[in-house]
Formats: structure tokens, sequence, C-alpha cells
């Protein structure tokens, strides 16, 4: 049996075809298309996260140096390093480098699954979903025991089952998935704000302060569930790509090419709920990370769909390097990494109304 990873992209660029080369192996049975632009983007985006782990971990009342940090990220060093790195810094840096792969995988694959740039977990209710019921667990003590990150889980899916049904018409389109999604998104906003109203002063604080995004005082507790999930999600999420960009040619041409179209949907939905969910649980929802980074790894790929791994690792860096400016842009003061996400994405989300109302994609 062969196991084919082959896709067939729309709008195929001729840079990123001619650059494409098949390859086929004995053992194992996989054949496919080696792109050396993605794989070169992949690895100097991975260099570009460890480098900005590192700075990350090095920054704070006692600032560390970047080799020192390196060396203790290895286990050597001396205690007192150590400690500072592996036990006080290094899980925050953690949540918020697994917290953007996550973000950023779901958000190629929502983009991909819809065919459209706008289609984020932000704009289509799964991290309000998500917000809504870890709020309702703080100001109303309905966690029954259950803890933010399943209770992320429970609200995403909610909401992603929500979207579904009610797009659903003898099957759902993207466009659908997105205008249903955005209603849904503000309902979610809306129980979100009556909450916050009800909940008493220090409940408030508490659910404003996840609500934003917000890495700090992360510990292994909240990076420990969410590397543990995306162990699971991260290949669910790579496996299903070939099936996935079939739907870029159409439903029709999907169906005809075999796949089975509204099974997909469904799989790549259940996968991307479960990223964002898990997410948004460890650092809250950190704003436009899920629209943004799937689209400039596209374009540094010059791909014509948002490549998933590519995604999630800028993804990372963007969750990275913003919370970096949020600690160091006041001085004595840090901001919630979602501020900073927020005040960077605004402006590409602008780019990308204004770029796909121009090319008449936008429904």
């Amino acid at each position: 049996m062969t196991v084919t990873t082959d896709t067939l992209p729309t709008k195929s660029r001729p840079a990123a075809k001619s650059a494409a080369r098949p390859f086929r192996l004995a053992f194992p049975p996989v054949s496919g298309t080696l792109r050396p632009r993605q794989l070169a983007v992949c690895a100097a985006l991975a260099f570009a996260v460890f480098l900005a782990l590192c700075w990350n971990v090095s920054i704070g009342e006692y600032g560390i140096p970047l080799t020192d940090v390196a060396r203790a990220l290895t286990g050597s060093g001396d205690p007192g390093t150590l400690l500072v790195v592996q036990e006080l810094r290094l899980p925050r840096a953690m949540t918020g480098l697994l917290a953007g792969i996550a973000f950023g995988m779901s958000g190629a694959l929502f983009q991909t699954m819809t065919r459209n740039p706008l289609a984020s977990p932000d704009m289509i209710g799964l991290t309000q979903g998500a917000g809504t019921a870890v709020v309702a667990g703080i100001v109303l003590g309905w966690d029954f025991g259950l803890g933010t990150q399943a209770l992320g889980l429970l609200g995403a899916l909610t909401s992603a089952l929500l979207v579904y049904g009610l797009a659903w018409r003898r099957g759902t389109t993207g466009y659908r998935i997105i205008l249903v999604g955005i209603g849904v998104s503000w309902v979610c906003l809306s129980i979100t704000d009556f909450l916050l109203a009800r909940g008493g002063r220090f409940q408030a604080q508490a659910a404003l302060g996840w609500l934003v995004g917000n890495l700090n005082g992360r510990d292994w507790q909240q990076a420990a569930p969410l590397a543990v999930s995306l162990l699971v999600l991260v290949p669910a999420a790579l496996l299903i790509g070939r099936l996935m960009r079939t739907l870029q040619l159409g439903d029709d041409v999907a169906k005809g090419l075999g796949t089975r179209v509204q099974t997909v949907r469904l799989t790549v939905l259940i996968t991307g709920v479960g990223l964002v969910a898990f997410a948004t649980a460890a650092a809250g929802p950190v704003a436009f990370v899920a629209l943004t980074a799937p689209q400039i790894a596209q374009r540094l790929c010059r791909t014509a769909w948002p490549p998933p791994l590519a995604g999630g690792l800028t993804g990372a860096l963007v969750v990275l390097a913003s919370d970096v400016l949020a600690r160091e842009l006041i001085p004595g003061t840090e901001l919630p990494v979602g501020i900073v996400t927020g005040v960077l994405g605004a402006p590409v989300l602008l780019w990308l109304l204004i770029r796909v109302n121009r090319a008449g994609s936008g429904g």
C-alpha cells in the first residue's frame, strides 16, 4: 500500500510549482512532493523561535546572558541559574511557545478549509466560546472540578458545534461557517460581558486579566496539559493536510477526487477546536495570532494555502516576541501579551479586509 502526501493547491504559483520535487520511498511506502523552500522557511522559523525563547527567558529583574540560558536549557550551569531558568521563567516561555503553535496551526486549518484568509478562531466564535466557558467557571464557580483546560475545550467545542449546526443546509460551505461564526462570536461576547457585570470585583478582575491574553504567572500546570494535547493534535493536523487542501479546489472537484467533503470539514473543525481550546485555556484568547500567523507563513513559503507547520512556528515566534515587547516596552510594567498582539494584528486585519474586498473573495 502506498501512502501519498501529494496535494494539488489552487492558484499554483510558478515559483512554488517549479521548486516542488516529487519523491517516493520503498520503505516505508510513502510518496509525496518535497518543497525545499517550505523546508528552509520552517528551519529558519524554528531557529528564530529558539532565539526568541532564550531571549524571553533571559530578561527579568535578574538578567541572564543568552549563552547561560542555552546551557541551562540543556541542564548545565550553576544551580541558581538552573532554578531561575527551568522553574521560574521557562514555564511562562513554553506556555507562550506552545500556545503560539496551537493558534497558528488552528488558523491555518480554518483558513484552508474555508478558503478565506479572514477565517480564524477569533473571527468565527471559537475563541469567544472558550472564553465564555472559562469566565463562567471563574465568576459563577461552575467549573465542576474540571479546571480551565477542560472548560476551554468544552466551550470551544460547544461553540464549534453550534456554528456547524447553524451553518448546515444540505452540507456546509466556508462562507456560511464564517457568517454564522461571526454571529455566534457576538453572542458569546455578550454573555461574557453579562457574566463580568454580574461577578464580584475580584472575580471580574481575574477574568479580565485572563480575557486579554496573558502569560503572567504561568507555570507548568498550564504548560504541561497544553504540551500533551499538542502531541496528539499537531500530528493530526499534519495528517489531514492532504485531504483538506483538496477542498480549495471546490466541493464538486473535491468530491470528484474522492474526498468526503463534510467528513473532512468536521475532522478539521474538531482538530482546530482542540488546538485553540487548549491554547486559550492556558494563555487566554491572545488576539490576532491565529489570523496573522498563517498569512505571514503563506507569504514566506510562497504557497497557495497557509502551511500548518510554518503557520504554527510563525505563531510561536509572534507570541514570544510580543511577550518580550510587553515586558520591556514600559520599564517596570508587564503588559498582557494580548495587548501587544492586538496592536500589531489590527493593521494586518485591515490589510486583509482591503485585499479580500479588492479581490472580490469576501463571499
